[in-house]
């Protein structure tokens, strides 16, 4: 994957940046996460979509179709817990 330039990248931000996402299969690197729906919170300099999996971490993926695949929000609603990750200003789990 070649490095973006800027507006390449603020491309790709705009495109990406809160869309619910499934990464699509073939990718033996990102085989762990199939299945899951995550949100994009992001997409950095270098092209890839920082996802919140929901499981307390985010994940870079490069930001494109061959990776990703956008998931209806209908979709996403049962299978994407926006409280369970820790990218929250208060997260219910802080103690």
């Amino acid at each position: 994957m070649r490095f973006p330039t800027y507006d390449e990248s603020e491309a790709l931000k705009r495109a990406w940046t809160d869309k619910f996402v499934r990464v699509k299969s073939g990718h033996a690197q990102y085989e762990r996460f199939a299945g899951k729906v995550g949100r994009v919170v992001t997409v950095n300099y270098n092209g890839k979509a920082l996802i919140d999996f929901a499981d307390g971490a985010w994940y870079d993926v490069p930001a494109a179709d061959a990776y990703l695949e956008v998931v209806p929000d209908e979709e996403a609603k049962g299978k994407y817990d926006a409280t369970a990750n820790s990218a929250q200003k208060l997260p219910a789990r802080q103690g």
